[in-house]
C-alpha cells in the first residue's frame, strides 16, 4: 500500500490539536488529523464543557431553596435523563463545529487511531500508511484508577458523564479539581456525597484561604470528607458497593468514582520506537517549542505534563504552528495561568499563593475582605465571599489574587488581564469602583489586612 504524503500529521482532536492543524493548514501545510474517539478532546467531550453544564444543572437547587426569600415559590423537580440528552445534543453540536472549522481550513480527517512508526511516518488502524514532515502528538490525558481489588467497579469523569441513574450515595476519591466539582455536582444533585482525600485538606498548591473557605462552603452543603487515607479495595454487593479503607474502615456506597489524578495518554502509540524521550509519567519530554527529543515529532496539551488546562493547549497548538509553519518562533507563558474551580463555592485565581509569594519575596502586603455576596443578604444563608490581593510591599506590584464565590471564575479572568501586564496596587487604585458589585472590593482596598515580612506576620 502506497503511503499518502503530508506536511503535518497531528494525532488527537482535541483543543491543542484542532488549533495546531487549522492554523498549519491555514499558512498552507497539507495537513491531516486523526481521532480515535470524537473530535473535541476531552475538555469537549468528557470534560470542562460537560462538567460546567452539570455545574449549572447542580447550582438550581440552592438557587429554589432562596427563592422564597426574594418572593418566589417554588415547585420543581429534577430529571437526570433531561439533562443527559440535552447536554449530549449540545457535544454533537460542538463536535460538529470542530470538524466543520478542520474541513474548513483543507485538512484531511480521519476518524481512527494511529500509531507512530517512524520519525516521518503513522500508520492509521485501517492500515493506511502517512508519511509527514512532523508529526504533533496531541492525544491528551486519561484518567487514573488506583491498582486495588476491584477498581474496575469505580467509575471516572468518563463515565459519571454517561450514568443511566443517579446513585443515592457516592464516594469520590481525590483531592484536586475533578474531586471538589463533582462533588458539588452530585450534591447539587441530591446525592448524598463522602470525598476523600490522602492528605489533609483538598485544592493542594492553591492558597490556604482558598482551601479553607472551599472546604467549609462544601461543608456547608452536606458534603462529608474522610481524610487522611484512601481506598484499599472494593467489593460488588447487591445494593452498591463495599468500600474498604486503608485505615481498616469499611462502608458502603452507590457509587465510587476516582478522582485520582491523570496520566498522559502516550501508551502505545509507538513513540519510543521513534526515539522520542518520555519522563517517569509517561509525558512526552519537549523543549520550549514543543519539540521532542526527536526533531520531527512535537507535542502539546495534557500529554506534556505540563499546565493540563484547555486554554494553554489552545495556546501550545497555536504557537506550534507559528513556530514550524510561518517561520515565526513563539512560546508560551505559564508563569500568569488564570485558573478556577467551578465547585460551590466556586474559586478564581491568578497569580501567586501567599504561600509561594512569602517563599519568593522579602516583604508581602496582603488584602483580604470576606463578606456575604448581595444574594445572601436576604437570606438564612451564611455563606461568605473571599476576595484576597497580594503585592510585592517594595513595589506595590500585584503578584496574586485569590477569589470565591459567585461568578469567581468570570472576575479573575479579567484580573489576569492588568496582573500580566504587571499592574501594581496604585493602578487598581487609581480604577473607580463599579458599585454594588463583589468586584469592587478589588478597587476599594485602603490599607493591607497585614504584612509578611521574611515569612513573619506584621500587624492585624
Amino acid at each position: 500500500m502506497m503511503s499518502e504524503e503530508y506536511d503535518l500529521v497531528v494525532i488527537g482532536g482535541g483543543s491543542g490539536g484542532v488549533r495546531a492543524a487549522r492554523v498549519a493548514a491555514n499558512y498552507g501545510a497539507k495537513v491531516a488529523i486523526t481521532e480515535e474517539y470524537r473530535y473535541g478532546g476531552t475538555c469537549v467531550i468528557r470534560g470542562c464543557v460537560p462538567k460546567k453544564l452539570f455545574v449549572y444543572a447542580s447550582r438550581f437547587a440552592e438557587e429554589f431553596r432562596i427563592a422564597e426569600s426574594f418572593g418566589w415559590s417554588v415547585d420543581a423537580s429534577f430529571d437526570w435523563s433531561t439533562l443527559l440528552a440535552n447536554k449530549d445534543k449540545e457535544i454533537d453540536r460542538l463536535e460538529t463545529i470542530y470538524q466543520t472549522l478542520l474541513q474548513g481550513a483543507g485538512a484531511d480527517i480521519f476518524h481512527e487511531r494511529a500509531t507512530v512508526t517512524g520519525p516521518n511516518s503513522v500508520r492509521l488502524a485501517s492500515g493506511r500508511e502517512l508519511t509527514t514532515r512532523y508529526i504533533l502528538v496531541a492525544t491528551g490525558g486519561t484518567p487514573y484508577k488506583p491498582a486495588i481489588p476491584g477498581a474496575e467497579l469505580g467509575i471516572t469523569s468518563n463515565e459519571a458523564f454517561h450514568l443511566e441513574t443517579l446513585p443515592k450515595t457516592i464516594l469520590i476519591e481525590g483531592g484536586g479539581y475533578i474531586a471538589a466539582e463533582f462533588a458539588t455536582i452530585f450534591n447539587g444533585l441530591g446525592v448524598e456525597v463522602t470525598l476523600l482525600y490522602r492528605g489533609d485538606r483538598i485544592l493542594r498548591g492553591f492558597d490556604e484561604d482558598l482551601r479553607e473557605g472551599v472546604e467549609d462552603g462544601m461543608r456547608e452543603r452536606g458534603i462529608r470528607f474522610r481524610y487522611g487515607t484512601n481506598t484499599a479495595s472494593l467489593e460488588k454487593t447487591g445494593t452498591g458497593i463495599w468500600v474498604s479503607f486503608a485505615n481498616g474502615e469499611e462502608a458502603e456506597f452507590g457509587a465510587v468514582m476516582f478522582a485520582t489524578g491523570r496520566h498522559p495518554n502516550t501508551a502505545g502509540l509507538g513513540l519510543e520506537k521513534a526515539g522520542v524521550e518520555l519522563d517517569e509519567s509517561c509525558a512526552v519530554v519537549v523543549d520550549a517549542y514543543s519539540r521532542s527529543s526527536c526533531p520531527s515529532i512535537y507535542a502539546v496539551g495534557d500529554v506534556t505534563g505540563r499546565a493540563a488546562l484547555t486554554p494553554v493547549a489552545i495556546r501550545e497548538g497555536q504557537a506550534f504552528a507559528e513556530t514550524v509553519f510561518h517561520d515565526t518562533p513563539t512560546t508560551v507563558p505559564y508563569d500568569l495561568i488564570p485558573t478556577a474551580v467551578f465547585a460551590d463555592p466556586e474559586v478564581g485565581t491568578v497569580g501567586l499563593s501567599e504561600e509561594q509569594a512569602i517563599a519568593r519575596y522579602h516583604a508581602v502586603d496582603v488584602y483580604l475582605s470576606r463578606f456575604r455576596p448581595m444574594i445572601n443578604t436576604l437570606t438564612t444563608r451564611p455563606e461568605k465571599m473571599m476576595l484576597k490581593l497580594l503585592t510585592e510591599s517594595d513595589t506595590g506590584k500585584v503578584i496574586g489574587c485569590h477569589i470565591m464565590g459567585p461568578g469567581a471564575a468570570e472576575m479573575i479572568q479579567l484580573v489576569a488581564i492588568p496582573v500580566a501586564m504587571g499592574a501594581t496596587k496604585a493602578d487598581f487604585d487609581r480604577t473607580i469602583a463599579l458599585h454594588p458589585t463583589a468586584a469592587e472590593e478589588l478597587v476599594t482596598f485602603k490599607a493591607p489586612t497585614y504584612r509578611v515580612v521574611d515569612g513573619k506576620q506584621v500587624g492585624a
